[in-house]
C-alpha cells in the first residue's frame, strides 16, 4: 500500500533554524521521556549522543537547545521560543532538568563526531540510567529531514497508512492518474487528503500554515539587528522593504519588483528562522522562505487566481514534495541543498502553476524545472548555522520559481526531462556527494570563507 505524505506531514508548524537538527530531535526526545515514564524513580541520568551531521553542526543549528526542550515535554508547534531558550541556558548552567514523569535528572549532551553513522547522518541515541550508571532504557532515533524522526528499527512510521484512492508513487503514476481521473494535481493531493481526514480539517490545516506564513514574513519583516550565532549577519529584510515601499510611493518601482518583493519576503522568513522564530517546515526550516514568498506574490500580484488560490497551491505543492521525499530525500545531509531548496523550489513552482490554471503536464514541468536546476547543490552553512548562504539561497530559490513555473505555463507541458528523471539525479547526486559537503561545514563555503 502506497503511504500518504501529504500537507500534513511536510507543512508543520515549528520552531528554528533546523528542521532536521532543531525540530527532529525535539520530537525525538520528547518522545523517548513519553516512553520511559514507566520507569519513574529509577532515572537518575539522561544521556543524548549526538553523531554525524548532528554533531558537526547542532551547536549551530541549535540542536541541544532542541533536546533540552523536547526532554522537558516541548512540542515544536506550540513552544514559544523565548521559552525554548530560556529552558536550555538554565539546563546547561544546572547539568539537569525537570522531565515529565522522571522528575529532576541529570542531562548530558554528548556530541559525538566519530562514530560511523550509516543508517542515517542525522543520528542520536538516548539513554536513561540509574544513579549507578546502569542503562535502563536506550534507544536510538534519525531525523530524516523535514521534522520527521523514526525510531530505530521503525519504518516510515509517521505516515498514514490509510487507503488512499490515487496512491501515485511517481510523476508518471501522478500524470497517468489525473488524465484518468480529469482531476488537477491539486484535486488528486486533496481526494488523497479527505481519505486520511475530514475535510474540514484539511482545509483548516491548510488555512493555519497559509495564515502562519503569511505571519512569519511579517514578523521578519520587522526584525532589526543582529542574528544570533556570532557570524554577525545583519537582519536586512526590513530596510529592503522600505526601500520597495519608499521607490513605489516616488513612482519609481523597477521591472523587476515582483522578483524583488518575492525575494525579500523569502529573507524575511528565513531571518526569522535564524532567529528560532516560529516558521512552517516547507518542506524544512532552511528552505522554509520559499514556499510562503511565492504565495503571497500569488496573493499580490496575481489576484485573478481567487480565493483558492492558497489551498491550490499548497496541495500541488505537497503532491511534488512527497515524491521527492519518498523517492529521494529533503535532508540536507543526505543530499545537500538540492533537497531543500531545490525541492522546495520545484514545490512552489508547481504551485504557482496550479494556482494560475496550468494543466497536470504544465505543473509537473514546472516542478521539473525548478527542481532541474538546483541539481548539484550542496548544504554547506559557515559555521553551522542557518544562515550564510541559506538565507539568500531562499531568495534565488523563490525567483526562480516563479521563473520555472512561467517558463512551464508558457509551454504545452511536452518537455523533455521528467520530473522523476530529475527526482532519481538528485538521489543519485547526493549519494555521490561527499559528506563534507552534506550539512557537516566541513566544505565549500564553510571552510573557504572566515567565520568572524
Amino acid at each position: 500500500m502506497t503511504q500518504l505524505i501529504g500537507v500534513f506531514e511536510l507543512f508543520r508548524v515549528g520552531l528554528g533554524p533546523s528542521s532536521s537538527h532543531t525540530v527532529g530531535p525535539m520530537r525525538a526526545a520528547r518522545a523517548f521521556v513519553l516512553g520511559a515514564a514507566n520507569l519513574a524513580g529509577g532515572v537518575a541520568k539522561l544521556r543524548v549522543t549526538l553523531m554525524g551531521s548532528l554533531a558537526w553542526t547542532g551547536r549551530g543549528h541549535a540542536t541541544d537547545v532542541a533536546v533540552y526542550a523536547g526532554l522537558a515535554g516541548m512540542e515544536p508547534a506550540v513552544a514559544e521560543p523565548d521559552a525554548v531558550f530560556a529552558l536550555a541556558t538554565a539546563a546547561r548552567a544546572a547539568n539537569a532538568l525537570v522531565v515529565p514523569a522522571l522528575g529532576h535528572v541529570e542531562i548530558e549532551i554528548v556530541f559525538d563526531r566519530l562514530t560511523p553513522t550509516p543508517e542515517h547522518p542525522n543520528t542520536m541515541r538516548f539513554e536513561a540510567l540509574t544513579p549507578a550508571g546502569a542503562v535502563l532504557l536506550a534507544e536510538t532515533w534519525f531525523s530524516v529531514g523535514g521534522g520527521f524522526v523514526l525510531r530505530e528499527g521503525e519504518c516510515a512510521a509517521e505516515e498514514s497508512g490509510a487507503a488512499i484512492p490515487y496512491a501515485f508513487a511517481s510523476a508518471d503514476q501522478m500524470l497517468a492518474m489525473a488524465a484518468a481521473s480529469g482531476l488537477s494535481i491539486a484535486g488528486l493531493q486533496l481526494a488523497n487528503e479527505v481519505a486520511v481526514r475530514p475535510i474540514a480539517q484539511v482545509r483548516a490545516h491548510l488555512a493555519q500554515i497559509a495564515t502562519t506564513m503569511e505571519a512569519c514574513i511579517e514578523r521578519g519583516l520587522a526584525g532589526d539587528g543582529i542574528l544570533p550565532g556570532g557570524l554577525k549577519v545583519r537582519r536586512r529584510a526590513k530596510s529592503l522593504a522600505d526601500r520597495a515601499a519608499e521607490r513605489t510611493l516616488r513612482n519609481a518601482a523597477t521591472p523587476t519588483a515582483a522578483m524583488d518583493h518575492a525575494s525579500l519576503w523569502a529573507i524575511a522568513v528565513n531571518e526569522e528562522n535564524a532567529a528560532g522564530g516560529r516558521v512552517v517546515t516547507a518542506p524544512t526550516n532552511g528552505a522554509a522562505g520559499v514556499i510562503p514568498a511565492v504565495l503571497r506574490y500569488i496573493r499580490l500580484y496575481h489576484p485573478e487566481a481567487g480565493p483558492g488560490a492558497a489551498d491550490d497551491f499548497l496541495l500541488a505543492a505537497g503532491a511534488i514534495g512527497g515524491l521527492a521525499k519518498r523517492n529521494a530525500s529533503i535532508s540536507g545531509a543526505e543530499v545537500g541543498c538540492q533537497g531543500e531548496v531545490g525541492v522546495a523550489c520545484a514545490m512552489a513552482a508547481a504551485g504557482l502553476a496550479s494556482a494560475l490554471g496550468g494543466t497536470p503536464q504544465q505543473v509537473e514541468n514546472a516542478a521539473e524545472i525548478g527542481l532541474e536546476h538546483h541539481l548539484g547543490m550542496t548544504c554547506d552553512p559557515i559555521g553551522g548555522l542557518v544562515q550564510i548562504p541559506c538565507i539568500e539561497r531562499n531568495a534565488m530559490g523563490a525567483v526562480k520559481a516563479i521563473t520555472a513555473a512561467s517558463l512551464a505555463l508558457s509551454g504545452d507541458g511536452i518537455h523533455r526531462v521528467s520530473l522523476d528523471q530529475a527526482i532519481a539525479t538528485m538521489r543519485q547526486t547526493g549519494l555521490d556527494m561527499h559528506s563534507k559537503y552534506k550539512e557537516t561545514a566541513q566544505g565549500g563555503l564553510a571552510v573557504h570563507v572566515t567565520e568572524c
